[in-house]
């Protein structure tokens, strides 16, 4: 590995604190939160917990955040335990002061997950830390660096290393990689955020990463990647028409979408990085974020020579409302509707259409016209969306034009056992992608696609199988017997939406012929999160993918997988 390319690893291995909650045990009980900073003791039945507002009687184990919520994954369903408003403000965790929005992992308010860090580091709120009386943990003086007198002016520092290593027995269905291959990548993420008073912030990322391994493949610049800046823009803030608003101008991370359409580009090491402008305004039970992008162009090989990626576009709206709670049987149900226009536009592999034996090169523009409707009561959460694709397909040679109409629907829910000391969560996930014709060229094009490298793990953890032609259904069930390790099990069976059309992988099409049948596989999984500490975390994947008989049949193989990710984050 070529370690000049990389920032020193050995930060791993710097002191790092415990959590302040650290050994403490799950046997508290009766705590309930009916006015945010007070703490009442309860006699009501305890564990169960009311993912409502912050004004509506919650019954929680424990005011301190489980440790396993430092660093909350993607998706408001499944996590692997429940928060409480109280739990997700100072000095619990560092979400926003958003009302309504600032509930379970952060990601209605727009800015992503959030727990004591979030996926995006800028979205943290770290100015609690002005109190010197709340530093609790080594690494808060760099979270609070006042630089008046008053505090009001304020530098936070944010990192993260991580390392990560996986192995494939058949990569891609054995189609690219020599079997059995084993890859390693490092990647670095370091930044600051500059605070001049209330309104005025600027907020810098630099990034670089590297890869190496035994039969490694695909090493190109979103793995090994020079010293470059990943994100830098400044944001201006300001009170408007009752709402709590916001401007931020130039590159950035943008996550204000559900996570099964787009996300940060998570396998590889460098995330994605949008330049353009964004503005948000939030009000007390609604909020709206209008945006407009164009992608990065990371692929030269030099230090700082990123640029902006003009062929690739992205922009929309977002609408999220947070309605009033309501009754169902003894329960009360708390939720969030998004509404949203998604449009982009890409060239290259994500927008090829596969015919025949042959690939149609082009460009697409398309927009997302769809909604999510999520949420959850004591015993029970769900998630479920659709949304229609429009838009047009450009193919470079003739400059033909054809229509888009594709489609997409997402479902999960489950029960929630939270009383339990396996805190278990047992449900079912449904996904539809539409498909199309790989045996015409004209027409109108049915594949749905997401080109924005949705969730890593929302549908299968090896990634073989792309959200294009798809039908899965899997169980899913998660145990968190600690508050620092929890379990979750997946199994999704996959079938091809249309049998008139291919088999998607991330890079595209699949080049198999002779496909007979719907059925594509059966991707029995887990995951293994530990939280070793505040700042050090270690997930491991396991993966079979066991291919139909009709996939084998056309040249598609069998796999295990194996993934282990170690971070350090600050």
């Amino acid at each position: 590995m070529r370690s000049s390319h990389v920032l020193p690893a050995f930060i791993l291995l710097a002191g790092v604190a415990p959590c302040a909650a650290q050994g403490a045990t799950d046997t508290a009980q009766g705590v309930s939160t009916d006015t945010p900073g007070i703490v009442r003791p309860t006699t009501g039945k305890p564990g169960l917990i009311d993912p409502t507002a912050a004004e509506e009687h919650v019954t929680v184990n424990g005011t301190a955040r489980p440790e396993i919520q430092n660093f909350p994954h993607a998706g408001p369903v499944g996590q692997p335990r429940r928060v409480t408003p109280l739990q997700n403000k100072p000095p619990h965790g560092t979400q926003g002061d958003w009302g309504v929005f600032t509930r379970g992992n952060g990601e209605s308010a727009g800015f992503g997950p959030i727990g004591r860090y979030g996926v995006a580091p800028w979205a943290e709120d770290w100015s609690f830390l002005r109190d010197k009386r709340r530093h609790d943990d080594l690494f808060d003086p760099l979270k609070f660096i006042p630089l008046t007198r008053d505090g009001h002016w304020w530098l936070t520092l944010s990192g993260e290393t991580r390392l990560r290593n996986w192995s494939e027995e058949a990569p891609f269905l054995g189609t690219r990689g020599p079997a059995g291959s084993g890859r390693f990548a490092v990647r670095n993420l370091y930044g600051a955020d500059l605070h001049l008073g209330e309104h005025v912030r600027f907020f810098g990322q630099l990034v670089n990463g590297d890869a190496a391994g035994w039969g490694g493949f695909g090493y190109n610049g979103t793995f090994r990647k020079r010293l470059d800046l990943q994100q830098g823009f400044v944001e201006l803030r300001s009170k408007l028409a009752g709402a709590k608003t916001g401007v931020m101008i130039g590159r950035q991370q943008f996550l204000d979408a559900p996570s099964y359409i787009l996300y940060n580009r998570e396998t590889p090491n460098i995330p994605l990085a949008w330049n353009g402008v964004r503005g948000y305004a939030v009000w007390p039970r609604l909020r709206a974020d209008v945006y407009d992008f164009v992608g990065t162009n990371i692929n030269f090989n030099k230090m700082f020579h990123d640029r902006v990626d003009w062929s690739t576009r992205l922009h929309g709206l977002d609408l999220t409302w947070a309605p009033p709670s309501f009754s169902l049987g003894a329960e009360r149900v708390s939720s969030f509707l998004d509404v949203f226009l998604i449009a982009f536009r890409v060239a290259g592999s994500s927008a090829a259409l596969p015919y025949n034996r042959t690939t149609l090169a082009g460009t697409t523009a398309r927009q997302n016209y769809g909604f999510r409707w999520y949420g959850g009561a004591p015993s029970f959460e769900f998630s479920v969306g659709g949304l229609y694709q429009g838009g047009s397909f450009e193919l470079n040679r003739t400059g033909q034009n054809r229509d888009v109409s594709a489609y997409a629907f997402n479902a999960i829910a489950g029960y929630r056992h939270t009383p339990s000391p396996l805190h278990p969560f047992l449900g079912v996930q449904a996904d539809l992608y539409s498909g199309g014709s790989s045996r015409r060229n004209s027409g109108s094009v049915g594949t749905y696609i997401a080109p924005f490298n949705p969730q890593t793990n929302y549908l299968d953890t090896t990634t073989y199988i792309a959200p294009s032609n798809l039908v899965s259904l899997s169980p899913v069930i998660r145990l968190t017997p600690r508050n620092w390790l929890s379990l979750q099990f997946k199994a999704p069976f996959f079938w091809r939406e249309s049998t008139n059309d291919a088999i998607y992988g991330p890079s595209g099409a699949y080049s198999f012929t002779n496909l007979h049948g719907g059925f594509v596989g059966v991707v029995p999984q887990a995951s293994l999160t530990l939280q070793l500490n505040r700042h050090l975390t270690w997930t491991q994947y396991g993966a079979r993918f066991i291919g139909s008989d009709g996939l084998r049949a056309a040249g598609g193989k069998s796999g295990s997988y194996y993934q282990s990710n170690f971070v350090f984050r600050f």
